[in-house]
């Protein structure tokens, strides 16, 4: 590998955010847009921690497959105008992705340590 690197790097907690995807089993997600429906097969939500609050979905973008077979991009803006709160027309089935996301980032378990060095 041709790269070398110096440093302490350090994460800023004014803005943290992490994203999550997720795999949907197909079928059990339509998306309408503009009266074409879209099935989606994954799901990336991101999530934000600005000034180190609580954690936010603040918004998902699905790959889905649309009625001609062709892979298309979905973005659901999940807060309202004012960043202050939740969007209220946000349908329930997005917000059980939000949740899986959530729930399925703390059920792997992730744990990490830099490899040991020789």
């Amino acid at each position: 590998m041709e790269l070398s690197a110096t440093g302490d790097p350090v994460i800023t907690q004014e803005d943290t955010q992490v994203h999550i995807g997720i795999d949907l089993r197909p079928g059990t997600l339509t998306l309408t847009r503009d009266g074409t429906d879209f099935a989606a097969y994954h799901a990336l939500v991101g999530f934000a921690s600005p000034d180190a609050q609580p954690w936010t979905a603040q918004k998902v973008k699905f790959s889905a497959k649309g009625p001609d077979g062709e892979s298309v991009g979905l973005t659901v803006d999940l807060l309202n105008e004012a960043c202050d709160g939740p969007r209220a027309d946000v349908p329930a089935a997005i917000w059980k992705v939000v949740a899986l996301s959530a729930t399925s980032a703390g059920d792997v378990g992730i744990t990490y340590a830099p490899p040991g060095r020789a």
